[in-house]
Protein backbone atom coordinates (compact mmCIF):
# COMPACT_ATOMS: atom_id res chain seq x y z
CA UNK A 1 0.00 0.00 0.00
CA UNK A 2 1.36 3.40 -0.97
CA UNK A 3 0.81 5.94 1.79
CA UNK A 4 -1.09 9.05 0.74
CA UNK A 5 0.27 12.06 2.61
CA UNK A 6 -1.74 15.25 2.24
CA UNK A 7 -0.63 18.74 3.18
CA UNK A 8 -2.65 21.94 3.49
CA UNK A 9 -1.17 24.93 1.66
CA UNK A 10 -2.26 27.18 4.53
CA UNK A 11 -0.25 25.08 6.99
CA UNK A 12 2.99 25.27 4.99
CA UNK A 13 3.92 28.42 6.91
CA UNK A 14 4.33 26.23 10.01
CA UNK A 15 7.38 24.67 8.37
CA UNK A 16 5.64 21.75 6.75
CA UNK A 17 6.69 22.95 3.29
CA UNK A 18 10.22 21.58 3.71
CA UNK A 19 8.87 18.31 5.04
CA UNK A 20 6.43 18.02 2.15
CA UNK A 21 9.23 18.54 -0.39
CA UNK A 22 11.40 15.99 1.41
CA UNK A 23 8.64 13.36 1.42
CA UNK A 24 7.93 14.03 -2.27
CA UNK A 25 11.41 12.66 -3.02
CA UNK A 26 10.34 9.21 -1.82
CA UNK A 27 8.91 7.30 -4.81
CA UNK A 28 6.96 5.02 -2.45
CA UNK A 29 4.79 7.90 -1.17
CA UNK A 30 1.98 9.83 -2.81
CA UNK A 31 2.35 13.39 -1.52
CA UNK A 32 -0.40 15.87 -2.34
CA UNK A 33 -0.77 19.54 -1.52
CA UNK A 34 -4.29 20.94 -1.24
CA UNK A 35 -5.38 24.53 -0.87
CA UNK A 36 -7.42 23.47 2.15
CA UNK A 37 -7.99 20.24 4.06
CA UNK A 38 -10.92 21.70 6.05
CA UNK A 39 -9.02 21.57 9.35
CA UNK A 40 -8.67 25.31 9.85
CA UNK A 41 -8.37 25.15 13.63
CA UNK A 42 -5.64 22.54 13.37
CA UNK A 43 -3.97 24.43 10.56
CA UNK A 44 -3.67 27.53 12.72
CA UNK A 45 -2.30 25.74 15.77
CA UNK A 46 0.49 23.42 14.67
CA UNK A 47 2.14 21.47 11.86
CA UNK A 48 -0.05 18.67 10.58
CA UNK A 49 -0.64 16.40 7.63
CA UNK A 50 -3.13 13.73 6.75
CA UNK A 51 -1.89 10.19 6.25
CA UNK A 52 -4.41 7.98 4.49
CA UNK A 53 -7.14 10.30 5.75
CA UNK A 54 -5.97 10.37 9.37
CA UNK A 55 -4.73 13.62 10.92
CA UNK A 56 -1.13 13.45 12.14
CA UNK A 57 -0.04 16.45 14.19
CA UNK A 58 3.04 17.52 16.10
CA UNK A 59 4.68 20.49 17.78
CA UNK A 60 7.32 20.90 15.08
CA UNK A 61 7.95 19.81 11.49
CA UNK A 62 10.69 17.48 12.73
CA UNK A 63 8.31 15.81 15.17
CA UNK A 64 5.69 15.62 12.41
CA UNK A 65 8.15 13.79 10.18
CA UNK A 66 8.86 11.33 12.97
CA UNK A 67 5.14 10.81 13.62
CA UNK A 68 4.45 10.23 9.91
CA UNK A 69 7.30 7.74 9.65
CA UNK A 70 6.09 5.90 12.76
CA UNK A 71 2.54 5.68 11.41
CA UNK A 72 3.75 4.45 8.01
CA UNK A 73 5.75 1.69 9.74
CA UNK A 74 2.64 0.70 11.72
CA UNK A 75 0.58 0.53 8.52
CA UNK A 76 3.26 -1.52 6.78
CA UNK A 77 3.35 -3.95 9.72
CA UNK A 78 -0.42 -4.45 9.40
CA UNK A 79 -0.08 -4.99 5.65
CA UNK A 80 2.63 -7.59 6.20
CA UNK A 81 0.64 -9.69 8.68
CA UNK A 82 -0.09 -13.14 7.36
CA UNK A 83 -3.81 -13.50 7.96
CA UNK A 84 -4.10 -16.96 6.36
Amino acid sequence: MRPIIEFCASNLGNGTDKLMHKLEQNPDYDVIEYGCLNNCGQCYLSPFAMLNGEIIEADSPEELEEAINTKIKELEAWDNLDLD
